[in-house]
């Protein structure tokens, strides 16, 4: 097929053919949707949202609600959504390597495909999946037609591909950009006319769709030889005239073009979107219909698009319909079906005491403040929000206090309002809901104000609600449970070192923004306690757990934790040393200095000069330098075993060594790290600045870090661990005899296990026997396969399987069981801790089986580590309620894992050892014993 296409009609001739005398009356736009496009992008654009049965929904919502936007916007009569169809198309017969990088469809996308098919017909717009071609070439062949009956086109896209097809009478939009691209912003952007695009793509080739192109040949230069010479066809004509190009390697270029004459004609043939399908579809049969209401509220109610079915139940219609003479939505059809609410901004004094009225008569009030900064120890208020709730309505103000920019206007005076809000802030009695409260408390204690009677959250209520199914940010839980998109920080603080601070915000922006919070944080405790109510385990998760743990973290965050900054410094010029001297070596076992810290030239090293065996590649196909990789190879290999211990000397050295004693604060002399709730997909707490779970324990540096944590002169460190909590969790929950005897006699478990497995009394088991059984128990809660044991063991795989066989016949409940937590996650999509925590596994249906089975792992373990993690939360709640009952002038300092750190003053010290281990073990009750081990030092490492 030659470059011209001259055989057969294609993008080209669409854009020739579509020219018209100006008298031409053309007909209403015809609109082409690239619903493939729309899916990708919906898909990556939103977060992995999901129902509460666990079924991924965010690809789903997000396509429906570009496709309101896009019939809001331009009214279509005629329109089609059109899909790629699954399987090859006549491109592979061509090439058989097209598309061949791709990797396949995410089962969490390609589950959601198939619903929002149906969706989209019900909204009453025709669909179209043509098998053997892709949607591009659908709509082209739709558009050629549409403009030979005197049709204009708008294709939705955002897919650079279709600017080929663009002419005076086909434009694109781009939904998302809100961008329209018609044949002079074409040729403005590109240079060149949009029908030499082909050329364009032909040329550079195209990685994701595996098109070859001309090699090493780029944007600039593609776009330098058509504005000078035109397409492929003039420059194969003018092929002398390349080297008198400014263009880098211009001199070699008609070499190029000769010896890859072949390969460029086949790109081109590739990239060309055909237009003369014949196609079931006429274009009088692409109309749109009325919306099938109640499919839709039934599509709706399964997906939780909330404020969708309500608007449909109300008989508003899906879509809203454009305001005459406006060529936009309003505001109240904008990706929404709510109108922004008008808001106070309290200025006043007469203002103020008529919303002070009114928070002291309501019955619950959402409670935001704006502040200087996100470090919760340096923010001070610089206005704080309310909403509540009479007549039906939620009202919402802000009341600025402290804002100063230039001609900012006056304010209420600060303190004066803060001091007659405090006992009002400080009452249990009065029931306040935030989005994040452990922050306000932060923030209202720096001004004095301890915020109590924070009885709701609704980052904790959605955390407990699914804890995977979304982010828990308030954009995201406003979108996914009100359907509202909030104002962004970004569009009145901008971006960047120029973003500014609240304080600096003029208050025409700022008001409505920092009300809009207090008033969606009322939304969303309604809609997201309504839901907990429905399931009393995780309601009582919610208001028993996560809800009086805020305060306690928000203790915990306050008292920080002291830390040997001149320890820290010596150990930083040891690891210092460490590094160098590891660089040395390295560099001598690989014949040449290079730099160890970059991947390519480490896999230069190891693959290229060294010959090592290739483990693993990366996504773009360079042999992997990834830490377990590294692992495999130092099996065998010195130089991937000094690179493993250079990496961990530096992370050391960056992370904790350096790092910690930056984190001082200048008044409190300690770091203050920060506890995440609403986090981890098990219930585990996470933290940051520093991360506290992630210093080493077995090696002699990890544990110097912890020497570094110290207690205060009249103080010691303890630290109270459980032992084998999430083994004695799975004696409990399969209720295996064998496991259950073995803890209630106190026996060593993993002597226990090795006795039993291999037959021997339990004196006979040696320290390798333990060892190995020690891995099979821990394994197995992780879901641990025969290959894992095999590699973690140093053994063959059918010596690990006989190993794990023996295992289930001396211990058959926990297989039973492994197999029913796998057959419940299945059914369900959840699985639960003990206390009904939800922990949701979307993907263990997944038809990929890899996928599946490490869902399958997940659910196996997730249990004990979940049910682990509310046993920790609630020894905290308890012995917190003990310090304060006896007065004691204890602490907790940290929280990691299973493992609890106080800070005790010498005369505590006895009481606490004696009373903490105690209310830990009576946490929860287990059909086996919880065993607490509490340890005492001058610094956590002692502690341990």
């Amino acid at each position: 097929m030659s470059a011209d296409n001259s055989d057969q009609p294609t993008a080209n001739s669409t854009a020739k053919s579509s020219a018209k005398s100006p008298t031409t009356k053309l007909k209403p736009p015809f609109v082409l949707v690239d619903g493939s496009s729309y899916l990708f992008r919906a898909y990556h654009a939103l977060p992995p949202l999901t129902n509460s049965a666990g079924h991924p929904t965010g690809a789903i919502k997000g396509v429906v609600g570009m496709l309101k936007k896009l019939l809001e916007e331009y009214q279509p009569e005629h329109i089609a959504v059109v899909f790629d169809a699954k399987g090859k198309t006549f491109r592979h017969e061509q090439y058989p390597d097209y598309k061949a990088n791709r990797p396949p469809m995410a089962e969490e996308l390609a589950c959601q495909i198939a619903p929002l098919h149906e969706i989209i017909r019900a909204m009453g717009l025709p669909l179209i999946v043509e098998t053997g071609v892709e949607a591009d070439d659908v709509i082209g062949t739709l558009a050629k037609q549409a403009v030979a009956h005197q049709h204009q086109v708008l294709i939705s896209t955002g897919d650079k591909d279709m600017i080929q097809l663009v002419s005076p009478d086909v434009h694109l939009v781009n939904t998302m950009k809100n961008e329209r691209t018609d044949p002079e912003q074409v040729a403005e952007k590109y240079g060149f006319p949009a029908e030499h695009f082909i050329d364009y793509l032909a040329m550079m080739g195209d990685k994701v769709d595996n098109i070859p192109g001309l090699p090493n040949v780029g944007d600039k230069t593609a776009r330098a030889l058509l504005t000078e010479l035109g397409n492929i066809e003039h420059i194969y004509q003018n092929l002398d005239a390349i080297a008198a190009l400014k263009i880098r390697g211009a001199k070699s270029l008609k070499q190029k073009f000769i010896e890859f004459e072949e390969q460029l004609r086949l790109s081109y043939d590739l990239a060309t979107i055909q237009c003369d399908l014949t196609l079931a579809e006429t274009l009088d049969e692409l109309v749109r219909k009325p919306e099938d209401a109640d499919k839709l509220i039934e599509f709706f109610e399964t997906f939780e698009f909330k404020a969708w079915k309500e608007a449909l139940a109300s008989g508003q219609g899906l879509v809203g319909q454009r305001l005459v003479g406006q060529g936009a939505p309003s505001k109240a059809t904008a990706e929404s079906t709510h109108a922004r609410p008008e808001y106070d901004c309290v200025l006043e004094q007469a203002d103020w005491d008529l919303w002070w009225a009114r928070l002291q008569t309501a019955t619950l009030v959402a409670l935001d403040t704006e502040t200087t900064s996100l470090n919760y120890r340096s923010a001070k208020v610089v206005g704080l929000c309310f909403a509540i709730k009479e007549n039906n309505k939620i009202d919402a103000c802000y009341v600025p206090l402290a804002h100063d920019y230039e001609e900012a206007p006056n304010q209420l005076d600060k303190q004066r309002i803060l001091q007659q809000l405090k006992p009002w802030l400080e009452n249990p009695d009065v029931i306040k809901v935030g989005q994040n409260l452990k922050y306000d408390m932060h923030v209202l204690a720096n001004e004095g104000i301890k915020l109590q009677g924070t009885h709701h959250d609704t980052m904790l209520a959605s955390y407990v609600w699914n804890a995977t199914g979304s982010r828990h940010d308030m954009d995201t839980l406003a979108n996914k449970y009100l359907d509202r998109s909030t104002i962004k920080f970004e569009e009145i603080a901008g971006k960047g070192v120029k973003q500014k601070t609240f304080n600096q915000i003029e208050l025409d922006q700022a008001a409505p923004y920092a009300a809009e919070d207090a008033e969606i944080t009322y939304g969303l405790h309604e809609a997201l306690f309504e839901k907990l109510c429905t399931e009393p385990s995780l309601k009582k998760v919610y208001e028993e757990l996560e809800v009086p743990l805020m305060p306690i973290l928000n203790r915990i965050e306050r008292t920080g934790t002291l830390i040997d900054t001149e320890a820290l410094a010596a150990q930083t010029a040891e690891l210092t040393q460490q590094i160098t001297e590891l660089q040395t070596e390295i560099n001598e076992l690989a014949g040449e200095a290079f730099n160890v810290d970059s991947p390519k030239q480490l896999g230069e090293i190891l693959y290229q000069k060294l010959k090592l065996p290739v483990l693993k590649k990366t996504p773009k196909g360079a042999p992997s330098t990834a830490e377990p990789v590294l692992q495999e190879l130092a099996l065998d290999y010195p130089l991937p075993e000094l690179v493993l211990a250079y990496r961990s000397c530096s992370k050391l050295r960056s992370t904790y060594t350096e790092k910690l004693p930056q984190l001082v604060h200048p008044e409190t002399g300690r770091i203050h790290t920060s506890y995440h709730q609403a986090v981890t997909a098990t219930g585990r707490l996470s933290s940051s600045d520093p991360n506290l779970q992630n210093i080493p324990i077995r090696t002699e540096q990890g544990r110097k870090i912890r020497q570094a944590f110290i207690a205060p002169e009249g103080c010691k460190l303890v630290a109270c661990d459980y032992s084998q909590v999430e083994l004695r969790i799975m004696a409990h929950l399969s209720q295996d005899e064998g496991l259950i005897t073995a803890f209630k006699t106190g026996q060593d478990i993993h002597r226990a296990t090795a006795a039993e497995v291999l037959e021997k009394n339990i004196d006979e088991v040696t320290q390798e026997e333990r060892r190995e059984a020690k891995a099979v128990n821990f394994g197995l809660i992780y879901g641990m396969s025969a290959f894992g044991l095999a590699k973690q063991l140093g053994i063959d795989r059918n010596q690990a399987q006989a190993y794990i066989d023996r295992y289930f016949a001396r211990y058959p409940g926990v297989l039973d069981f492994m197999d029913n937590i796998k057959a419940s996650a299945r059914e369900k999509g959840y699985v639960e801790t003990l206390r009904g925590r939800r922990l949701y596994q979307p993907v263990i249906t997944a038809s990929n089986k890899m996928r599946q089975q490490a869902a399958e792992r997940t659910a196996i373990n997730a249990p004990m580590q979940g049910t682990a993690a509310d046993i920790i939360k609630k020894a905290m709640i308890d012995i917190q309620a003990w310090l304060d009952q006896e007065q004691l002038q204890t602490s907790m300092i940290m929280q990691v894992h299973d493992e609890l750190v106080l800070e005790v003053p010498d005369k505590e010290l006895n009481q606490i050892v004696e009373t903490v281990p105690r209310l830990m073990e009576q946490a929860v009750a287990l059909t086996v014993p919880l065993l607490v081990e509490p340890g005492v030092g001058n610094n956590w490492d002692e502690a341990h």
